[in-house]
Parts: C-alpha cells; structure tokens; sequence
C-alpha cells in the first residue's frame, strides 16, 4: 500500500497540471477524494499516516486548523462558492501531507521524491514547449492575456515558470548527487536546457530570481565541489538555452511567419545543449571534496534571498507602472522592470486586513472586497501573495495556523538536514523556492504547482521522525 500510495501522490500534481493547473472544482475535488482514500488505506495498512515527531504534528496540525478556520470563516464570507472552492483546496492540501508522510518514510520512497518531482516538471514544461518548437505538430491554445507567454497546459504563465524553476533545482541536485547512477545524472543535467528555456519564457520575473536563488540555496546547504559543479551547469545551460530561445520570435513570441522553422533551430539547439550538459556530467570523475571555506555560504545564502525578496517588494511599492509597461508585460519586456500591479492588490489586501484583523473577510472573500476599493479597473480573484491572502481573509487567527505549519516544516528541515543532509538539500531548496514565488503570486490555487511543496514538506517530516 505504501508504494502505490507513493506512486500515486508523485504523479498526482502532473496530472493535475494538464487539467489548469487543478484551478477548477472538478479536478481538484477528484484528486482530494482519491489522496483521502490513500489516507484510510494507509490507515487501514498501519502504521497511521499521521506525523510521529513534534515538528511533524505542528505542521499538520497547523494545515488542519487553518482549513477548520476557513471552514468556519464560511459562515461570514461574502460568497458561498469561493469560500468552499479555498477548503477544498486546504484538504487537499491536507491529504496529500498526510499521504506524504505515511507514504514516503521508507528510503526507496525518499529517493524516489527528486526523481519523480524533476520528471513531472520535465513533462510539464516540455508538453507547453512543444507547442512552441513543433507547431506544425502541436498546436495549443493561447489566451489573450498570456500573449507570447509559456502557458500551457497549466494556464498561468507565472505558475509554469515556477513550476520549471523548482524543476531546474531539483535536477541540479539529482546532477550533482555521487550516489545516483551516473545515467540518471547525466540525464538530469540535460534537462537543465528545456526547463531553463521554461523558466525565461514564461517572462515570470518572480520564477527567474527564485530559479538562481534556489541553486544559491541548494550549494549553500550542501557545499560540495560536486553539487557546485552541477549548479553551474544546470544554470549555465538553463541560461544558453534561454539565449537562444530569445533569439527566434516565432519562438519567444509565437510571433512571424516562420514559427515552424524557428521552433526546429531551437529544438536542435536545445538537444545540443543537454547532450552537452550530460557528456560534461557523465565524465565528471572527480572526487567530491567539501568547498573551503563552507561556513560562510549559509549566511551569504540568507542574505541574498532576504536582499532579493525585500528588493522586489520595496522597489515595486515605490513604483507606479505606466501604461506602456504594462502593455509590455507579455514579452521579455516585463523583465527589465519591477513595475505591476501587484502592488495595488497587495494594498487592498492590508486594507482588509486592517479593517478585520480578528475575522478577516472570510475565505474567498478577497475579491468583493477589491471590487470595492480597487483603485484600477481590473478584476481580481487573489491577493497574489499567501501570506497576505491569508491576513485579509483569515485574519490573524489563519495566519497564526498557517505561522504554526510553516514553523514544523522549517524545524523538520533542520532535523532532516542534521540526519541526511545529502537526502534533504534539494527538497528544501526546492521548497524555499517555491515559498518565495508563491509569496509574490497565487500559486496557492494552482494545485499543480502547490503539491509538489506540499510532498516536498512531508518529504522532510518523514526523515525527520524518530527512528
């Protein structure tokens, strides 16, 4: 049971991204039914799937309150239907921690977690490039607001950067990881190229900072000659593939009359770029000696991430965006400043959360409220940032819960580090990266992009548990 269980939760969040992302009821109510009955099943199999340290139990019982809460919060929420639509996703959410844990404690499972995780993101990425570098082949839908934007099949350009990003994480840790068969890390390495072009061409400002800061992360925690070495080359030819993307409209634009043509120089380029990347791997023999001077990258590590996440949100509440920025939001143009309106929503989400800071609006209630106070003529469904989507609907008791599951994630990291630092670092990379991004987006209603988070998080608290 538990390997069927594990096998179904590591596919799940692929599933989901060929399904928008799991943003719609249909989906996400299936995958929650199926993850609660690989619950019981876990239940009935024994041993239960709940959490056995203390980091573990506070992480899913802060999930647990936060959904109870918001389950309450229903009785006071201006709309019915967003306020059942922000439950089913917390128990889903819930489940998949759940079956994470119960699932994922043995050492096959574990190993199986940066494996799964990197090819589902692979397959992802590489279905909406596909319809860039084969058109004549694959022609997908496109929606207006995406413009040039990779955006399928999850639908938010955004979320596919971020998406391709944790992926990118992940496969530098699977190159630079000496225990993996030499095939498995050549191979990952290779897919450095796709996923790196994935990352640029959603044109997500958010996915290529959390992207380097994520392999910033991932060296500082295990700061070896090795996972260096397969850092650089992951970042490396995620850049040159980005480069030469760039460099064919019909590819970085879908724009001109030689799509076809263009999309089959960048494919031949891309395959050359990760046969590269894999031949530079696979003959790597040397031996993977710790880097000197290891003690300060921690510290140069946090400082970055802080500098670069109190630099995107300084900098953009100080801007107004003009017209003509934001016209260029759906080309590489959008890369050049920090300007949006995010930082609108951001405002009324303080608002609201000033105004009922004991109740907040109730769950799904953040988009009357903008209607009402929206200082813009756009229409909204979220605050485009976790933390503050919580504050303004949740209030400070949903902050409080969530606080509580952010606090055992990040004890059963440090846990999961001290006990097998070589099994952990790229989980928690990954995770931080994924954080920050949904920080500044709305990831959290994309399924498709939580999930692999949620299995990352129950990933630590399985290692972390007592022997």
């Amino acid at each position: 049971m538990p390997a069927v269980a594990a096998a179904c939760l590591l596919a799940a969040s692929t599933v989901l991204a060929f399904f928008s992302g799991g943003f719609y009821t249909e989906p996400r109510v299936l995958a929650a039914i199926g993850l609660w009955l690989l619950v019981l099943g876990l239940a009935l199999a024994g041993p239960a799937p709940l959490p056995r340290s203390r980091p573990g139990r506070l992480a899913a019982g802060g999930l647990a309150l936060l959904a109870a809460w918001s389950a309450l919060s229903i009785a006071w929420a201006p709309l019915g239907g967003p306020a059942g639509e922000s439950l089913q996703r917390l128990l889903l959410y819930l489940g998949a921690l759940l079956v994470a844990v119960g699932a994922l404690r043995s050492p096959a499972a574990m190993r199986a977690v940066e494996l799964a995780l990197a090819a589902g993101s692979l397959v992802v990425i590489g279905y909406g490039l596909a319809g860039r570098l084969l058109p004549d082949v694959l022609e997908l839908a496109r929606s207006q607001s995406a413009g040039g934007r990779l955006e399928q099949p999850i639908t938010y350009w955004n979320a596919e950067g971020a998406l391709a990003a944790i992926g990118l994480i992940l496969c530098a840790r699977l190159a630079g990881d000496h225990r993996r068969a030499t095939a498995v890390r050549a191979a990952a390495a290779a897919a450095a190229a796709p996923l790196g072009a994935g990352v640029y061409l959603s044109y997500s400002r958010g996915a290529l900072a959390v992207a380097v800061l994520g392999l910033v992360t991932l060296v500082a925690l295990l700061p070896s000659r090795a996972q260096l070495r397969a850092a650089l080359v992951a970042l490396a030819t995620g850049v040159a593939a980005a480069a030469c993307a760039s460099a064919f409209p019909g590819v970085a634009a879908l724009a001109g009359t030689q799509r076809a043509r263009d999309g089959a120089i960048v494919l031949a380029i891309l395959v050359a770029l990760g046969v590269a990347a894999a031949l530079v791997t696979a003959r790597d023999r040397s031996p993977d000696l710790p880097l000197p001077r290891a003690r300060r990258l921690g510290p140069v590590a946090a400082a970055l991430v802080a500098a670069a996440a109190l630099g995107l949100v300084a900098g953009g509440l100080s801007e107004r965006p003009t017209a003509a920025e934001l016209s260029a939001g759906a080309g590489a143009g959008r890369l050049t400043t920090v300007s949006s309106n995010r930082y609108e929503y951001w405002r009324v989400g303080v608002q609201a959360f000033a105004e009922h800071p004991l109740d907040g609006l109730g769950a799904g209630g953040f988009r009357v409220a903008w209607l009402q106070e929206r200082p813009i003529a756009e229409a909204v469904r979220d605050v485009h940032s976790l933390e503050l989507e919580i504050a303004a609907e949740l209030g400070l008791p949903g902050l409080l819960a969530f606080a509580l599951a952010v606090a055992g994630v990040v004890a059963a990291a440090r846990r999961a580090l001290a006990r097998d630092r070589a099994m952990a670092a790229g989980w928690c990379a990954a995770l931080l990266a994924w954080f920050l991004h949904a920080s500044i987006d709305w990831d959290w209603q994309l399924p498709a992009v939580t999930l692999p988070a949620i299995v990352l998080a129950g990933a630590l608290l399985a290692l972390a548990e007592p022997a």
